[in-house]
């Protein structure tokens, strides 16, 4: 039961053959049915849960303990199907490895200053689509939009940005970072699919649009924020303004992305410059209302080292260095039929939070 012991129980959205959705939290390999328990386990999602605020959070998981204490009737993993574990309300990305930043720049404007000159002065993100995050195995199909000047068609450099994802549960507008774990309910995996020559042709001036707006997946089960355990962020220079202090707690997650099996990076995400609640907190700094369900992503978790990049893009150098796959294959960028698993756990392995997949269909 590594990873998915009783201290996590991750909650999750199931469904067995010819049955209804069901709330229900995993178990090892396990799934555990929540829905007799009643009240917020009764609902097909996570939602109404999510919005009655951390003291009922705590309740509730205190409830959910004792149920499985009690040694409840388990349906194998493999016997169910995992839904969207919660009612997508928007999703806004960021952008906040300084690893990663540094080495897109690099990649893609080498005449250009390593950082934007705003980057250390503010967590920058783009608004994204709600209506095109899907669940983890939902197959991702190759986007077309414009290559450039007179070209249409099918991109040819789509890619993965291994990210982690916070999921709101308390309504807020201007949320301090102070208040951040009074309105995150938990933590899931995303995968935010990126088709890179769409990318350079439409990015400027106004950031990111069809490159990134055909489907986000992410992990079926939302870990609690309250098992995880936060470690101190990161030093930040220079010295933020008052919105953005406290920094708030981070946390020390491995990522590992296999691509068609074989492992390829590992990045650490407590090398992410901006935490969480300060995306939280710069989010909603303009009058901004966040909802239950809103799902913000931390952006591209990259590491210093090159076996620690987030993105392919960092990885092959923009294609001009494939990497070697485990049957021998050579690969620049995603090809139709490739799959890209996502998993983490705690640094200490203690808890898991599953893995996203996704597998390119043309």
């Amino acid at each position: 039961m590594t990873g998915y012991g009783l201290d996590n129980l991750p909650y999750g959205v199931f469904s067995v053959p010819q049955g209804e959705r069901r709330l229900g939290v995993r178990l090892g390999n396990e799934v555990v049915d929540l829905s007799g328990l009643g009240g917020y386990f009764a609902a097909p999602s996570l939602n109404p849960l999510m919005a009655a605020g951390r003291p009922e959070w705590t309740a509730a998981r205190e409830a959910v303990l004792d149920y499985v204490a009690s040694g409840p009737p388990t349906t194998p993993l493999h016997a169910v199907t995992l839904h969207l574990p919660f009612d997508v309300a928007d999703y806004t990305d960021f952008y906040s490895s300084e690893a990663h930043a540094l080495n897109v720049g690099r990649i893609l404007r080498p005449s250009s200053p390593g950082l934007p000159p705003q980057w250390r002065h503010l967590p920058i993100g783009y608004h994204g689509r709600s209506s095109t995050v899907v669940v983890s195995g939902t197959p991702i199909r190759r986007p077309y939009g414009q290559l450039g000047a007179g070209s249409y068609g099918a991109t040819r450099r789509l890619d993965i940005e291994a990210e982690v994802g916070f999921v709101v549960g308390v309504p807020g507008r201007r949320v301090t970072t102070g208040a951040f774990e009074d309105h995150v309910f938990g933590v899931v995996l995303v995968n935010d699919w990126s088709a890179r020559d769409l990318q350079a042709w439409e990015y400027r001036p106004l950031g990111p649009f069809l490159a990134k707006s055909f489907a986000t997946s992410v992990s079926p089960w939302v870990v609690p924020l309250s098992v995880l355990a936060p470690v101190p962020a990161p030093a930040q220079d220079p010295e933020p303004l008052d919105y953005l202090r406290p920094a708030g707690p981070a946390y020390d997650l491995k990522l590992s992305i296999s691509w068609n099996g074989t492992v390829v990076s590992s990045p650490p995400f407590a090398s992410m410059y901006w935490t969480a609640a300060q995306q939280l907190a710069h989010l909603t700094s303009n009058g901004a209302s966040v909802r239950t369900g809103d799902l913000y992503a931390s952006g591209t978790v990259s590491g210093p080292s090159p076996d620690q990049v987030g993105s392919f893009l960092e990885l092959t150098a923009n294609g001009a260095s494939p990497v070697t796959l485990a049957d021998g294959s050579q690969r620049g960028f995603l090809l139709d039929g490739d799959e890209v698993v996502i998993s983490a756990t705690s640094a200490d392995g203690k808890i898991g939070l599953g893995s996203v997949s996704g597998i390119v269909v043309g």
